[in-house]
């Protein structure tokens, strides 16, 4: 089946009041809570003294649970984060492993209370004695299975399933910074979400605001996205979820020189990053999106520059999205700005294609 391509309405990008009417179910607002997500989180963690229950030594294995929804990338991002000098092994499972022991620890993020597979998984690392921590609703099996056991890190701020990114994100880098296997700053990612949800806030028009940017980018075409480093992947790996979700887009991730060793791909993608032919036939090209290139880069350095260099030399129209670029801060706080961009540019081609996939699933809070 041919993917049919986005129609933009690009007008109603730079209008504030027609898009607060469109966003009758209140998403923007929501993603623009990201940093009160890790506030939220990270004052939970203190109440609960994960930092202290978590003082075990050092674990035989950390093991990070995939989800279904956002839940998936949390944990390849953590995965990257830990994997250049963790000291113990970091294992990502679908489910948690036969060989669960007491000296292993447990993560994983989840929107869903009714996770049975997770639920009976925790029951059985809690009843070896294995450490556990999820960031997950309060309520349900997988709640009831953690009492007494494990830690809950429950969400307080209410946002949709698809907009946990943020909450995931910083109870695993509280977990990952209790148990001394990184150290990383929630309170700066916490900053630096709140700085790119003002410069993405709906009333900034298209060439100030960095979401609508990309959105204007991503209209239109079939979006691939291709991390020049494993942080990047990850974080295409949510961006991908994010178009979906919200937006209807069928996007393409891989790591770059995965994506570069598919030749009729490459070609396509080649081909892509011209303009559009004025003399195209429009009865012939209708139907057929475009690809659009994008790399992501989340590192920085001489090998990221380097890595960047091949690239845009591989394909020299190809765009380049890189918070390095702009903002300061270490990996994890890059990774999560370039996660909300990519949430915030989703919900802005969801509302201004009509396709906006994720809304039934939010009603704003009432007085």
């Amino acid at each position: 089946m041919t993917p049919v391509p986005t129609v933009l309405d690009d007008t109603l990008l730079d209008d504030p009041a027609r898009l607060a009417e469109a966003d009758s179910a209140g998403l923007l607002r929501a993603a623009a809570m990201a940093g009160a997500q890790v506030r939220a989180t990270g004052e939970l963690a203190a109440e609960i003294g994960l930092a202290d229950r978590l003082d075990i030594g050092r674990p035989r294995a950390l093991v990070l649970v995939v989800r279904p929804g956002v839940g998936r990338a949390v944990t390849r991002l953590l995965a990257g984060l830990l994997a250049p000098s963790c000291p113990v092994p970091v294992v990502i499972a679908d489910a948690v492993p036969n060989w669960i022991g007491a000296l292993d620890v447990v993560f994983a993020h989840t929107d869903d209370p009714a996770d049975r597979e997770l639920a009976a998984g925790i029951e059985r690392a809690s009843r070896f004695g294995a450490s556990v921590v999820v960031s997950g609703p309060q309520d349900g099996p997988v709640a009831a299975s953690i009492a007494g056991k494990g830690m809950l890190l429950a969400p307080r701020i209410p946002v949709p399933p698809e907009l946990t990114f943020p909450r995931g994100l910083a109870a695993g880098l509280l977990c990952a910074n209790a148990l001394g296997l990184l150290v990383a700053d929630v309170q700066a990612l916490a900053d630096q979400l709140d700085s790119e949800a003002e410069r993405g806030h709906l009333a900034r028009d298209s060439f100030t605001n960095p979401a609508k940017a990309l959105a204007l980018r991503l209209a239109e075409r079939t979006p691939l996205l291709w991390g020049l480093d494993p942080l990047a992947v990850a974080v295409a790996d949510h961006a991908a979820y994010a178009l979906g979700a919200h937006a209807g887009t069928v996007c393409d991730v891989a790591d770059y020189r995965q994506a570069v060793a598919r030749p009729a791909l490459l070609r396509a993608a080649i081909a892509g990053t011209g303009e559009r032919d004025i003399f195209a036939d429009p009865d012939v090209d209708s139907g057929q999106p475009r690809p659009r290139v994008l790399l992501l880069a989340v590192h920085s350095g001489p090998a990221a520059d380097a890595a960047r260099h091949e690239a845009s030399h591989t394909l020299p129209g190809a765009g380049v999205v890189a918070p390095a670029d702009e903002i300061a801060g270490d990996d994890p706080v890059r990774a999560g700005v370039l996660a909300l961009r990519f949430d915030l540019a989703a919900v802005y081609l969801g509302l201004a294609a009509g396709s906006m996939g994720g809304a039934g699933h939010y009603a704003p809070a009432t007085a």
